[in-house]
């Protein structure tokens, strides 16, 4: 559960999407613009309420033996935290409506990606649960098991290494001398 909505002097493996996508947008440039410090994000609405205000229940209804919760590390400028972890496994919570079934995006695939790969271990799952009117109007209502699914994602080392790294650490850099980075696909 986030506790800290101070997103700046970081990189988490949430902002992987910025990363690894196009550096040359609006968007880009008010996220890169948060982790400088200049701008600050305290956005919210009811979806994001409930999804961090669940989490716990959602990764206890699992019943995993020596599931640890908000677990942190941060190397350099990486600084990621876990929804749920054992001593090799992550477990990254998602929650959605039910009006359409679950997808495992790009971006959620790309950040447990990092995950591992920050905490050094092979295994995760993406842990999604289905939300109803009714879970957004009251967040004490018992889990449902019947809509909370796990979805296996396999560690992808070639990603990491070929495409994340070399960008992250360039990122790095920039954020270490506070300035905007310069885009050129073909240096990295």
């Amino acid at each position: 559960m986030i506790k800290s909505h101070d997103r700046s002097y970081y990189i988490g493996a949430s902002d992987t999407s910025y990363v690894v996508g196009n550096w040359t947008t609006k968007s880009f440039e008010k996220w890169w613009g948060e982790k400088l410090g200049i701008y600050s994000n305290d956005f919210t609405n009811v979806y994001m309420q409930a999804g961090t205000f669940l989490e716990h229940r959602i990764l206890d209804a699992l019943n995993i033996p020596n599931l640890e919760k908000d677990k942190q590390i941060i190397r350099g400028r990486l600084r990621v935290n876990l929804d749920g972890s054992t001593k090799d496994t992550v477990y990254e919570v998602k929650t959605h409506g039910t009006d359409k079934p679950f997808k495992v995006s790009k971006a959620y695939r790309e950040q447990v990606y990092i995950e591992m790969y920050a905490f050094g271990y092979k295994k995760a799952y993406i842990v999604s649960y289905g939300l109803t009117d009714a879970d957004y109007n009251n967040f004490y209502l018992p889990i449902d098991l019947k809509r909370l699914d796990l979805h296996p994602i396999e560690y992808n080392e070639e990603f990491i290494r070929d495409v994340y790294i070399p960008r992250f650490d360039y990122l790095s850099d920039c954020l270490d001398k506070g300035v905007f980075p310069k885009w050129n696909s073909q240096e990295l």
